[in-house]
């Protein structure tokens, strides 16, 4: 255990890119980061209390610009959603369209998810997680840089609470074979589409700009479902 935790301090799953960041995205995120914005720190969140409320938590890992976080706090006012992402201008757009439309059941973390999983979130708390297009780090000598890992389910799992579920999509064939070869030989892990398969498509899954590129460049979009055994 010991190694893999200095694994996952040394080698991170993401190269910061800043970017170019708009004049909105900015103000949004000094406006309104302290309502709707998480500071990283080394203590676990009472997430009842930030949110307001006790109800189940959706874990949005690297959630981009937020439209999926966005499409589904809107339809699912029930849940509360916790969105993980490191690059600013995606916080900055995320932020401003929270307040845009009204929403109240998103909070935002821009840290290493790792640190944030090991840190921040409680066991049994997350009721669903999803991590959809990871960056899929195509050359080999960058494999050990990809999310999907049995050192990340090591951190993962026990924060997931009973019934739990974990959607995963991809449009890069040889992440999608990573993917499932790690997620099928964690036997805390059930494939709820069967061992060594794909799942259907959620129709619940808003189609991000990711999964858009990948379309017009003709990939094809593996998803996976899991959930806890």
């Amino acid at each position: 255990m010991k190694s893999n935790n200095q694994h996952r301090r040394t080698i991170r799953s993401y190269v910061r890119r800043e970017g170019r960041i708009t004049a909105a995205q900015q103000e949004a995120l000094v406006s309104c980061w302290d309502r709707f914005g998480i500071n990283f720190s080394k203590q676990h969140l009472g997430l009842a209390r930030i949110f307001g409320r006790d109800v189940p938590i959706v874990l949005d890992i690297g959630c981009g610009n937020g439209d999926t976080t966005l499409a589904l706090a809107g339809a699912h006012p029930e849940n509360n959603y916790l969105a993980v992402e490191i690059h600013r201008p995606g916080i900055g757009n995320l932020l401003r369209k929270i307040v845009m439309n009204g929403l109240v059941n998103i909070r935002v973390i821009g840290h290493d998810i790792f640190e944030v999983l090991e840190h921040q979130v409680p066991d049994s708390s997350l009721e669903q997680v999803m991590i959809f297009f990871p960056d899929p780090w195509p050359k080999k000598r960058h494999h050990k840089r990809r999310l999907i890992s049995p050192s990340f389910l090591d951190i993962l799992i026990p924060r997931l609470r009973q019934n739990a579920r974990l959607f995963i999509a991809t449009d890069w064939k040889d992440y999608a074979d990573h993917i499932l070869a790690v997620c099928d030989c964690d036997s805390r892990l059930i494939n709820l589409a069967g061992k060594g398969n794909t799942a259907p498509r959620p129709r619940w899954r808003p189609q991000t700009r990711f999964e858009q590129r990948g379309i017009r460049l003709e990939h094809e979009v593996w998803d996976y479902v899991y959930a806890l055994r």
